[in-house]
């Protein structure tokens, strides 16, 4: 008998006994619902967050006084809390010192400010970054209308600012902000350029911050730390040439701040450095162990799925022994047999499979969209997903159809 017969013959067989077939498949579709669905949650959130932590520009890294990662180790606290703040003259410095990158800017930040603008205002939860020019290309920051901070505003500490969309729509609805004054903490600023929109990330919107010289900054709230109330760190953001000597970029640089901030050869770094991928790839740290959980989980499942097909099988072999010597004395083959069993057990796990795998990527992407996420299928995981049903079938399925086959077809026409 060739395959399609067979084939035949095992669709024909799981029809006839509905109830049974959809018992057995329920095990796969719960064991295959829970990969896909956790790992289609899985990848939604890490693309998002992979977005949203890529806040700096192409090839770009920064220089800042703590990791962005920490425990809660109160020794490792207090060991980063010893470092020197990194400063402005230390900024001056370090670009002097390295001539091989493309961009080197300086940033420093305040939160939780307010923006005021005639009788109207903006809720306390903005941003106000003062920076150097080149912090607008680290960045990737642009002005969409207006003009951008050059370098005659921070050599003049001029009070200007740019503004994102988020306080143009609050504070400007009907009218274009260029050249009108706001407030922010008290300081007057004119509105120099308005930035392009950039949207939401984590539902968070990314267009609610201002942006000032850097001079400006110091001039209106000095060098302190707006969490701490104390001396604050700048961060220097550095952008290589090109992709390839982004390496290089990073290694001339620690080694020209360490020259900066004079440390001898045997002294650790009192500065750290953050990147895009060294931030992501901490992320991805924490998926990956959570796939490997959930996959833990899910293989539990299907295994027991797998043990009930057996259970399942062998006991369709006992209802089906006369069948069995029925087929075998007409000239059906101890192969043919074993083939026909196999196909049954492989066709209920992968329907078990496609259920499983439909329901979990519709779960999946339902659940994520309440996050923001976009509609993904984790094509890898899906992919996985078959591959694991179609082995269940094969290793579960072997032994009841090894036992059908060797059965002998004499004593299986006399089964009662």
């Amino acid at each position: 008998m060739n395959i399609l017969e067979l084939l035949k013959i095992s669709i024909y067989s799981l029809r006839t006994n509905k109830l049974r077939a959809l018992l057995t498949i329920l095990g796969i579709v719960v064991g295959i619902f829970s990969i896909i669905a956790i790992m289609t949650v899985v990848t939604i959130m890490q693309d998002n967050i992979e977005g949203g932590l890529s806040q700096l520009g192409t090839n770009t890294f920064q220089i800042q006084k703590l990791p962005a990662f920490r425990s809660g180790d109160p020794a490792e606290r207090k060991k980063f809390e010893k470092r020197r703040n990194i400063t402005f003259d230390e900024f001056l410095r370090l670009k002097d010192l390295l001539k091989d990158a493309k961009y080197i800017a300086a940033e420093k930040w305040k939160f939780r400010v307010m923006a005021k603008f005639q009788n109207k205002e903006t809720n306390p939860n903005l941003m106000l970054s003062g920076i150097t020019p080149e912090a607008m290309q680290t960045n990737q920051w642009f002005v969409d209308y207006g003009r951008n901070i050059n370098s005659s505003d921070v050599d003049f500490a001029t009070d200007i600012i740019l503004i994102g969309k988020d306080i143009v729509d609050k504070l400007f609805p009907n009218v274009s902000p260029i050249g009108n004054v706001i407030r922010v903490s008290g300081h007057r600023y004119e509105v120099a350029g308005v930035l392009e929109e950039q949207g939401e990330r984590f539902g968070q919107s990314r267009d609610n911050f201002m942006i000032i010289p850097i001079t400006t900054f110091f001039k209106n709230f000095g060098e302190v730390d707006p969490w701490t109330g104390v001396e604050g760190s700048i961060n220097i953001t550095i952008m290589s040439t090109s992709k390839e000597t982004y390496d290089e970029t990073i290694d001339k640089s620690i080694g020209s701040f360490r020259v900066v901030r004079k440390l001898g050869p045997g002294e650790e770094n009192d500065f750290d450095i953050f990147s895009n991928e060294s931030l992501i790839s901490q992320v991805n740290e924490v998926t990956d162990g959570v796939k490997i959980g959930v996959f833990a989980v899910a293989a539990i499942a299907l295994l027991a799925a797998g043990i009930g097909i057996m259970n399942i099988m062998l006991v369709s072999v006992t209802e089906r022994t006369k069948e069995i010597g029925i087929r075998k004395s007409v000239g059906a083959r101890r192969r043919d047999i074993l083939i026909q069993f196999l196909i049954e057990a492989i066709i209920l796990c992968q329907l078990g499979g496609l259920i499983g795998i439909l329901l979990g990527v519709g779960a999946g992407n339902l659940a994520s969209s309440f996050i923001g996420g976009t509609f993904t299928i984790p094509i890898v995981w899906v992919t996985i997903g078959i591959l694991l049903c179609v082995g269940v079938g094969i290793t579960f399925g072997t032994y009841p159809a090894y036992k059908a086959a060797n059965l002998d077809p004499i004593e299986a026409l006399r089964y009662e």
